[in-house]
């Protein structure tokens, strides 16, 4: 399907992907601002999961990357996870592709506005950031981390709203990491259920390369701010931010759902 926007639309969706990024560097849940903004447009739902996978890839291999040359994220440590979460990732895309548009049609707004609950509710911070130590998972629980990464993972690659903060929620209650070890964490096991779930949706045949690659470089500009921005100041700035958006986005569903 050829989408025809005008410029003050493609404006919009740059600086949504932008502020995406960003957000979802530093506590997750990006996708909740990129999603409804391509529903908005009126792209099909299948279209819009699979060019969200696209966008979101660029985001989390940057902000993943920055993380891990800070060496507050070591991926040889989290391999379990890591497998969980692209096998996951795969079965959940395998699946979304086989509902129909309409199912899709209500199942996204839904999901949305669920994990817009989720995330706006009000939650105990973790300690801040001491040492790159602490980005080191306490005893390895590897078959706690392959069945965490599985679940998520096929969230992610099923439907995908708030996995970032999902991700982050799991890494600091079962793994006990402070806030910026556990977005490390996030980012990096979101780059793979994004990388996993992209590649299905490649073969699939849906996803808007244009807009996609085009939202996907200005969500990673926005990744390599927010990771910078998370490891030097930590999480807690940006999160009333993030609240009033998607706060704003659930809103926009509600009326428009």
């Amino acid at each position: 399907m050829e989408l025809t926007l005008d410029f003050t639309t493609i404006l919009l969706l740059g600086g949504v992907a932008l502020l995406a990024g960003f957000i979802d560097a530093i506590a997750g849940g990006g996708g909740m601002l990129v999603m409804p903004a391509l529903l908005g447009i009126g792209m099909p739902p299948h279209l819009v999961i699979g060019t969200n996978k696209l966008v979101g890839t660029f985001g989390t291999f940057s902000a993943s990357l920055t993380f891990i040359r800070k060496g507050l994220f070591q991926p040889a440590l989290w391999w379990a996870m890591s497998f969980g979460t692209g096998v996951g990732a795969g079965l959940g895309a395998i699946l979304i592709y086989l509902m129909s548009a309409g199912v899709l049609k209500k199942l996204l707004p839904l999901a949305i506005l669920l994990a817009s609950a989720y995330l706006i509710w009000p939650r105990r911070t973790a300690p801040a950031l001491t040492s790159p130590e602490s980005a080191l998972p306490q005893p390895p629980r590897r078959n706690l981390k392959l069945l965490t990464g599985g679940l998520i993972g096929f969230y992610d690659g099923f439907i995908g709203p708030g996995t970032g903060a999902f991700w982050m929620a799991a890494a600091m209650k079962l793994f006990h990491l402070d806030l910026v070890a556990a977005a490390g964490v996030a980012r990096f096991m979101n780059f793979i259920s994004n990388l996993t779930a992209l590649a299905t949706f490649m073969l699939l045949g849906n996803i808007d390369y244009a807009l996609g690659l085009s939202m996907g470089v200005l969500l990673m500009i926005g990744a390599f701010i927010g990771a910078h921005s998370a490891i030097r100041y930590g999480a807690p700035f940006i999160r009333p931010v993030f609240l009033i958006v998607v706060a704003l986005m659930a809103g926009r569903l509600l009326m428009t759902g």
